[in-house]
């Protein structure tokens, strides 16, 4: 009978992958949509502005610096920002995806995304 034996991955490799998924996953999607908010409020100073393109690319890389930083010692304030499954060496990149969809915390913040995004596109096709 064959073993296969779970190969850790070096230190910074899984750093950086917990880094990666914590700013794709939880810091991205909120800094974009509250972008769109003030966008669709009729905040016509973001109209052609690079400001807020560059806003939504270095806002979620300090939120998840901030996260995984102050996540692991104080887990009582970073419990929805901090997923200790990104950081699990043992694990690949899509089972550290699979694993955190399956938390209850990961479930209710995709569905707050997905029902956020959907209102908002009902109000930008109405606004026309």
């Amino acid at each position: 009978m064959a073993v296969t034996a779970t190969a850790r991955k070096s230190r910074l490799r899984n750093a950086l992958e917990g880094f990666a998924l914590t700013a794709i996953l939880q810091s991205f999607p909120t800094f974009a949509a509250a972008a769109l908010l003030l966008k669709l409020c009729g905040n016509h100073d973001l109209v052609g502005d690079p400001g807020i393109a560059i806003f939504v690319a270095f806002a979620p890389l300090v939120h998840a610096t901030i996260a995984v930083t102050l996540g692991p010692s104080v887990p009582a304030l970073f419990k929805t920002l901090y997923e200790p499954a990104f950081f699990d060496g043992t694990l690949s990149l899509s089972d550290k995806i699979a694993e955190w969809r399956t938390h209850p915390i990961a479930s209710l913040q995709l569905v707050a995304i997905v029902l956020l995004l959907s209102v908002m596109a009902v109000v930008t096709a109405s606004v026309g």
